[in-house]
């Protein structure tokens, strides 16, 4: 009898071994098709997110990494742009991909798990959820973040389940190429690492095969690591300004968010996957899992790291859970009526489906602000090119615009062409590094939510205009104002450093 940990193997302990299960096409392919068709219906829906506007701003400057993150989702967006052209709907076709694999991705889990068919399913809806839903509605990194971080449980999972070491491979292949796209799949392997070495099973740390697919991430990854390292890991810059102006509300909204990311219904199922994997024996060689979850959540707490980066754990959690309930709920309309009015809420909350004046009057745009970051931007570039006509003529030739944040930036980028402003600069992120403007440059259309007077920049600043979206809907740039300034106290070479930020 082969022992792992002191355990028998769940073939030679009597227990059903999971992931015998057939995968259940059909229904699950009906909710991969719900979930694309309504991500289809809505794709051009409002306008661009702020974070869309910033990567396509950035991704027209093609780098191995960029200051606050890797450049997968920046070049992604504009291999659309160039493919597709450059559209909103262009650059949000991958995430009808991504989402369709997270649902697929969250089956197959359920299945490794032992789910029959109904687990399957409702481990399927996982992914019309408020979290899944803005993560690959809009072209955000969080979109193949999720799929990656389920891909990488699934893998665990036949490595470990199935005794398939070879897995461990294409594990690591996952997470270096996940390494160009997001930093954040390094906590779930860490995570888990702490949790095998207190549950088990620790031979696995001993695997040539893990040690090989640890090897692979790392070659695959390391040309963004090096970026890092010769730029002096500009990452953890940002990181620390996140939770220097954020960390705070992270940790306040850390366990409330995750009773919200999946739903209230689904919170009971995802709550069942934690006590399955550490209490049934068949799943006992993965149970690190179960642990690796609230480990998470307090070293989050202790770094103030943002309370959606344990999702793609949560929604494997989920997909697990729902091999129990598949057992233990007879009444499966229970479950059909549940899981529906989980995503019909979801989906009004998380997608464009309202009407853009009807909106604002919901409580939508407080409960997303993914919802209120999509509207306004052409009224308001309008508007600061309405600041702009109205200079003397003799000004013009000489005037760049500034913006205190990348989302009016790449508003005044992506719409400003067309209305003839001139180009636009900011000092936020990666940003910076495209300035600073030329020396001809004397005057400035400035876009701000801060005072310009604590600027020791400029000789003097009007207050010209204040931005206004017409719908309602508060967003930042509701509290912006635009200034016209003059009198520059020095070049901008000398200026320019006391203009960047991270944020």
């Amino acid at each position: 009898m082969r022992v792992i940990d002191g355990s028998p193997s769940i073939q030679e302990a009597g227990v059903e071994a999971p992931g015998v299960q057939k995968l259940a096409w059909k229904p699950v392919g009906a909710v991969a098709a719900t979930a694309a068709v309504a991500l289809l219906l809505t794709i051009n829906r409002y306008d661009y997110h702020r974070d869309e506007l910033y990567f396509r701003m950035i991704g027209a400057h093609p780098k191995w990494g960029y200051v606050d993150q890797p450049p997968f989702t920046p070049l992604l967006t504009r291999a659309c742009v160039e493919v597709f052209g450059d559209s909103m709907w262009a650059i949000r076709v991958p995430g009808v991909l991504f989402l369709v694999a997270a649902v697929f991705l969250l089956a197959l889990i359920a299945r490794e798990a032992g789910g029959g068919a109904v687990a399957q399913t409702l481990a399927a809806t996982g992914a019309i959820t408020t979290f899944a839903l803005v993560s690959t509605h809009l072209a955000l990194t969080t979109g193949p973040d999720f799929v990656v971080w389920l891909l990488v449980v699934l893998l665990v999972m036949r490595a470990l389940l199935r005794e398939r070491p070879r897995s461990w491979l294409l594990a690591g292949l996952v997470v270096g190429l996940a390494l160009y796209n997001k930093h954040l799949v390094i906590l779930l392997l860490l995570t888990f690492a702490v949790g095998v070495l207190i549950l088990g099973p620790r031979k696995v740390l001993l695997s040539p095969w893990l040690w090989a697919g640890l090897g692979i991430a790392v070659v695959v990854g390391l040309p963004n690591l090096l970026y890092q390292i010769t730029n002096d890991f500009p990452q953890l810059d940002m990181a620390a300004a996140l939770a220097e102006n954020k960390g705070d509300d992270a940790r306040i909204t850390m366990i409330p968010l995750q009773l919200a990311w999946l739903g209230p219904f689904f919170v009971p199922v995802w709550i069942a996957g934690i006590v399955t994997l550490l209490r049934n024996p068949a799943l006992r060689p993965v149970r690190a899992l179960g642990l690796a979850y609230p480990l998470m959540l307090v070293l989050l707490f202790v770094i103030a790291g943002q309370p959606y980066y344990t999702v793609g754990l949560l929604a494997a959690l989920f997909a697990i859970g729902a091999v129990p309930v598949e057992r233990r709920v007879t009444r499966r309309w229970i479950l059909v009526a549940g899981a529906a009015v989980n995503a019909g809420f979801a989906i009004l909350t998380s997608l464009p489906v309202l009407p853009v004046d009807v909106v604002g009057r919901t409580p939508i745009p407080a409960i997303n602000q993914g919802i209120s970051d999509q509207i306004g931007w052409p009224r308001y570039v309008q508007q600061v090119a309405a600041v702009y006509e109205a200079l003397p003529a003799a000004d013009k030739p000489h005037t760049i615009l500034l913006t205190g944040n990348y989302g009016e930036a790449g508003a005044l980028d992506r719409y400003g062409p067309k209305l003839g402003l001139p180009p636009v600069y900011s000092g936020q992120n990666e940003l910076w590094w495209l300035g600073p403007p030329p020396r001809s440059a004397t005057v400035v259309v400035l876009v701000t939510q801060g005072d310009p007077a604590r600027s020791t920049a400029f000789g003097s600043c009007e207050h010209k205009a204040d931005l206004d979206n017409g719908y309602g809907v508060e967003n930042e740039e509701q509290t912006a104002r635009v200034f016209v300034c003059r009198g520059l106290t020095g070049t901008w070479s000398d200026l320019w450093p006391s203009f960047q930020h991270f944020d």
